[in-house]
C-alpha cells in the first residue's frame, strides 16, 4: 500500500471519533447491498443512526450492547432510506467483509478516540 498524502496532526484532531454502544440493529430491507441500521448511544451526545455493511461478519442480535467506534462529524448521508448520522469504522478485508473496530475493554459512551 502506498500512502499518497500525509495529513497533519491538526487535520487528524478535526475528526471526531468516539465510542458508542449499539442499542438496536436491524436489516435495512431497502439497501442494495446488505446492511444494518444501527442505533448507537454516544452518551451525552445522544443516540445516532448509522447504515453499516457488516452483515457478512455479524448477526444483528450479537451487535446489541456491543461497543463500536465511529466518526461523528461527517455530514449526515441518506443511505437506502436511512439518515446515516455517523460512520462506523471497520477494517475491510480483501473479500469485502468488514470487521468492526472496537474497544478491547468497555468504555464510557461518547469518549473520544485520541
Amino acid at each position: 500500500m502506498n500512502i499518497s498524502q500525509f495529513i497533519s496532526f491538526e487535520d487528524f484532531i478535526k475528526i471526531d471519533i468516539r465510542a458508542g454502544t449499539v442499542k438496536s440493529a436491524r436489516l435495512n430491507e431497502k439497501a442494495k447491498k446488505p446492511a444494518y441500521i444501527l442505533e448507537i448511544d454516544f452518551g451525552e451526545l445522544g443516540v445516532k443512526k448509522s447504515s453499516a455493511q457488516i452483515t457478512e461478519a455479524y448477526k444483528a442480535e450479537e451487535l446489541i450492547n456491543s461497543q463500536v467506534i465511529a466518526v461523528l462529524n461527517f455530514p449526515t448521508k441518506r443511505v437506502a432510506g436511512v439518515e446515516s448520522e455517523v460512520l462506523v469504522l471497520a477494517v475491510v478485508e480483501e473479500n469485502g467483509r468488514a470487521i468492526l473496530l472496537r474497544p478491547t475493554q468497555e468504555v464510557k459512551n461518547g469518549l473520544r478516540v485520541a
